[in-house]
This record gives C-alpha cells, structure tokens and sequence, in this order.
C-alpha cells in the first residue's frame, strides 16, 4: 500500500528519529554499486565483460541504470577476463572484467594468471558475500584475496563503502604504472548496496609503499651507451616491454641510428617491421637461426624490456659459454638478474630510457666500427642463408599449416590486422610466418601458455577496433576450451574470422611425444572432434571447410569478404606437419632442430 510523506513524518516522530534539513551543500548520497559505476566512468571504461550472479546484483542494478559503459555478457568467466585482456593488449588501456564470488572468481583465476604472466594492465571486479558472513562458508563464498595473491599485481577488499572510491583509484593507478598488471578489487555484497556520501572520484593517488622508478639512471645510461657504440658484435633484443611502454617508435629510431641487427620475442613481435633487413626473426625454442646464433655470439647485448625467460635463452649454462657485456633496461628491478647476470643494469621506464639513449648518441662525435659491423653483418647473413623456415610450399596433396597463415599474411599485410591466438603448434607458426610490422597487432598468451584465449582476445579487440579485420589462429583443441563465446560473438555482433589448422591432434604434445618420447602418442589425438562447420552454424555464423591446397586462398578471400559475420574456417592440415626449428628442452639455443632429417 502507499505510505503518505505525513504518515512517514508521524513514525519518525514516535521513534524519536528527524529527517536533517536538505542542505545545497550536502554531498549526494549513493549506494557502493553505483559509486563504482561513477569510479568506472571517471576512469572512461566503455567497455567491461563479465557475469552476473547473486554478489553483484546491486552493481549489475546500477549498471541497468547508465549507457556510458557497454557490458558484454560473456558464457564464461574465463572468456570475461580474457576478452578484456585481449582489449587492453591490443588499446594499451585497462582492460575491466566483473564476476560474481565463489565460482564465479575461481573461473576467472586462468585469466588474470594469464595477465599477470604478460603484464596486462587489468582491474578484475569481483563480488564477495556480505563482510558479517565471510570467513563462515557461506553460500559461494572464496578467499578471493587468498586465492589471487600470487597471480595479481596487487589485491584488495573493500569493507566500507567509504573506502571504495579510494581504492578503485589505487587499482588503476596499480594496473597501469611501473610493470602493468592485473589488480583484483573484492567487494561484499553489502559494500555495494550501502550508502555513503559521494565527494567525487579522486584527482590523485599517493601510495607511499609504491613508487616505480620511471627515470633510468643518467651514468648507466652513458656506460651503456659506451658499451654499445665500441661493440663489434652487437645486438638488441627486445620483449613484450617494448609494447607495454609504448616504446616502438623510439626503438625504431635506436635501431635505423646504429644499423645494428634487432630481435623481438614472442611477446614483442611487431615492435620493429619484421619486414626490415635488420629483424633477424624470433629467438628462442622456435626462434630462426640467425637470430638464435646471434644472441650467442654478440659481444654486446642490449636486452629492453625482455626477461632472459627459459623458452628465449634455453639452457642458462650454454648461454653462460659465451663471454659478452649485457645492458639490461627494465621498469621492474625485480626481472634484472634474475636469470642472466648482467653487467649494466638500468631501472626505468624504457620509453624514457630509450629517449635519453638517442639523445646521448646524437650529442656523441663517437660512432659504431663500420668495418666489424659490416663483418658482424656478414656472418648474420650467412646463418640467414640456411632459411631455416623453409616447408614444403609445393605440396598439393594436403594443406601445410604454414601455408595457411602465409597465406593469410600476403593477403592482409600493409592493412589494419589483428592477429590472435591460442596455444600450440598454430600459435607457433603464426609468429614464425606472419611478419608483424607494426606493434599490437599480435595478440596471444605468451608465460602461462593459455590454451582458449584465441576467440575471446578476438571479441575483445573487435569490439575496441570494429573496423579493423580481426583473425584468431588457432587448432581444434584449443578452440574448443572457450569455442561457447561464439554465442557472445553473434550478440554483441563482433564479426571475428576463425582460422582453425585442424590436424586432429593436440599438435605440440603430438611432437614433442615424437621427438622426446619414442614416438608414444599417449592421449594427444583427438578421437571425436565436432563438426565445425554445423556446430559455427549452430551459434548463428558461417562455417567452411577447407581438405585442398588449392582452396585455402579461396576460403580465405570469401571469409574477408563476409564483413558482418563471423566465419569458422575448419582447415584440414597435415597431421605429421611439426614446428621447426626447434630446441629441445635442457640445450642451448644454437643446438637447433631444423627439420626431421635431424631427429
């Protein structure tokens, strides 16, 4: 029944309580859920993924209550903290994913550990049951903070609303400062549905236990520039930090002033045009030749934004044989030395870095040894000649995997493309042989080696880049881990293109059970695989399948064609097809496969 303004008037009168006077001063009072909402609109999120369930209904209420942020229903939360990892890898902006607790946060754990692996600058809301009931069992209830403290940058738990705008801006200044990372912001249920007076989101954050060094150190800078300018066998490799400082342009710059030859990990691909002379390809497990023997025999090496991991280096004691000087910049002083001694280490942003690099070098009369640089590049050019990746282009029996993303290259190169990926034997072939020229456009999970990225990194980016042509690379076991979100796909109508190299195996088990264990394929076949074209038609999108040679640029030409869908290309590669080179576990990095006449 309706309640009168008087009858109110008179109960507040018989339990003695008094409305206080409207004041034009007085703040606004608003529910936790809804500063939230104003917290994310300050920071211009438009975009978030995520799923509702009972801890985050208040804050799904106050999303129903604005437009200026798009959610996008994902079908797991998995998929939510990957889609928004695969936005902000491919923007450079935080990525924003919401669940709910219990269930709902232990889905999501995959997907910010494959954040945090990489350095993905990511806020992950999610919901907690009410602070009187935690630490009880309650129904859905998980130590969230407990559970994602070895995989986060930082974690919090907000027990009073007071407390939530604060620490949404902590959390973001968290995420994308120093070594960017994802940040977990746990909030009980109660927490966002009790009020407190809004005095505005914060212009400013001091955290006096956290303060990233962002200017290297001046007198290191000018060792190492010493280092660089008198080396005869130098060398630049460069990491997934290049990306994440936004440092392409200046690396671009330090790299056309000297002449010297470059490398880009796996994560780092792209930050200099795979298309120039000076790219010696990717190093490492599945690296070329020339860029494998070059970071073991250089005399100096200049590592920005890399980390010495055990896929790029191989083994540390074959590394260690060879006698040369290391420059090491990094934003994290905790990944210098870490794997590699190095002899200059520089802490600091290494956009800012670079910068005062190419300052010094232009000030500086000293240049390169012109004549050790040409018989540096001499020998380069001579592992270069072996073509280690070389396959059997003219096969027209069965489809060759790395004729596929070839293919695909010569058809998208010079065009805005964004290239995603899940994990195995494809993801290798798409670094080997598309050749990323510009940064950001290579998107796939490199530490934790996440099988089921490939789709919802690609929905993630479609959507920040609806303009752009988005391909996700990936095989049929690793597709179907999230192959749901191609329901998610048709209702938030971000079109993607599906190149699946279907070769009925899980492909790098399959090879290294070849290679390393006698050829005993122990459960890496793939005994009842779908239909993939029924099944992509059944969510509402094409599919193709593709069994010859000859029709693969066919398929493709028509599935780019086809703007507004989303396509599945079912490519029946060669099932015996491996990756090479390749280097084994426990050798170094220039004691390569190069093919099966090696094994």
């Amino acid at each position: 029944m309706d309640i009168s303004k008087a009858e109110i008037a008179s109960a507040a009168a018989a339990t003695g309580s008094q409305t206080p006077p409207a004041s034009a001063s007085a703040p606004q009072e608003l529910m936790g859920a809804d500063i939230l909402v104003q917290c994310l609109q300050a920071e211009g999120v438009q975009y978030m993924w995520g799923y509702p369930g009972g801890a985050v209904l208040y804050i799904y209420d106050a999303l129903y209550r604005q437009d200026s942020i798009q959610h996008v229903l994902v079908r797991h939360e998995q998929a939510a903290v990957h889609a928004a990892d695969g936005f902000a890898r491919a923007t450079g902006e935080v990525g924003v994913a919401l669940v709910t607790s219990g269930p709902g946060l232990t889905n999501a754990v995959t997907g910010i550990a494959t954040a945090y692996m990489d350095s993905i600058p990511m806020v992950i809301i999610s919901g907690q049951v009410p602070t009187p009931a935690i630490g009880l069992d309650a129904f859905q209830e998980c130590d969230t903070v407990g559970i994602t403290r070895p995989i986060v940058k930082h974690n919090f738990l907000v027990k009073d609303v007071r407390d939530l705008a604060l620490t949404l801006k902590k959390a973001f200044h968290v995420a994308r400062t120093g070594r960017p990372g994802p940040v977990v912001v746990d909030i009980p249920k109660d927490v966002s549905f009790k009020k407190t007076p809004w005095h505005g989101y914060p212009a400013s954050v001091e955290m006096r236990s956290y303060n990233p060094v962002k200017k290297g150190h001046a007198g290191q800078i000018r060792k190492a520039l010493q280092l660089l300018l008198t080396a005869k066998r130098p060398y630049i490799y460069t990491g997934g930090g290049i990306l994440l400082g936004n440092a392409c342009q200046e690396l671009r710059t330090l790299v056309d002033m000297l002449g010297y030859p470059v490398t880009n990990t796996l994560m780092g691909l792209g930050a200099y045009p795979a298309s120039d002379r000076k790219f010696l390809g990717m190093p490492g497990m599945h690296g070329t030749v020339e860029a494998n023997n070059a970071m073991q025999h250089c005399d100096v090496l200049l590592a920005v934004g890399a980390r010495f991991d055990d896929r790029v280096i191989g083994n540390p004691k074959h590394f260690a044989q060879n006698e040369r000087k290391i420059i090491h910049v990094d934003i994290d002083p905790s990944s210098i030395s870490k794997r590699v001694k190095v002899d200059i280490p520089i802490v600091g942003d290494v956009k800012d870095v670079l910068n005062e690099l190419i300052s010094m070098i232009r000030e500086s009369t000293v240049r390169p040894d012109a004549g050790a640089l040409s018989a540096w590049w001499e020998q380069i050019e001579a592992w270069r000649s072996r073509d280690c990746l070389k396959y059997d282009r003219g096969n027209t029996e069965v489809i060759k995997p790395q004729y596929v993303v070839e293919t695909l290259w010569n058809m998208t190169r010079g065009e805005e493309t964004y290239i995603t990926s899940d994990v195995g034997q494809h993801q290798m072939w798409a670094a080997q042989y598309y050749r990323f020229d510009e940064p950001r456009r290579w998107i796939n999970s490199g530490g934790l080696g996440t099988m089921g990225v490939g789709i919802p990194y690609a929905m993630g980016i479609k959507l920040a880049k609806p303009d752009s042509e988005v391909f996700c690379i990936t095989g049929e076991g690793s597709v179907q881990m999230n192959i749901q979100e191609l329901s998610t796909c048709l209702q938030y109508n971000t079109p993607i293109k599906v190149v699946s190299l279907n070769n009925r195996y899980l492909g790098m088990v399959r090879q290294w059970q070849e290679i390393e264990y006698s050829g005993r394929y122990s459960h890496s076949y793939m005994d009842a695989l779908p239909n993939f074209v029924k099944l992509a038609e059944a969510y509402g999108h094409v599919g193709m399948l593709i069994e010859r040679p000859q029709d693969v640029e066919p398929a493709l030409r028509e599935a780019r064609k086809l703007k507004d869908r989303t396509v599945f290309m079912d490519f029946r590669t060669d099932p015996t097809e491996n990756v090479f080179p390749m280097v084994q576990a426990g050798k170094g990095i220039t004691e390569m496969l190069l093919g099966s006449e090696d094994l």
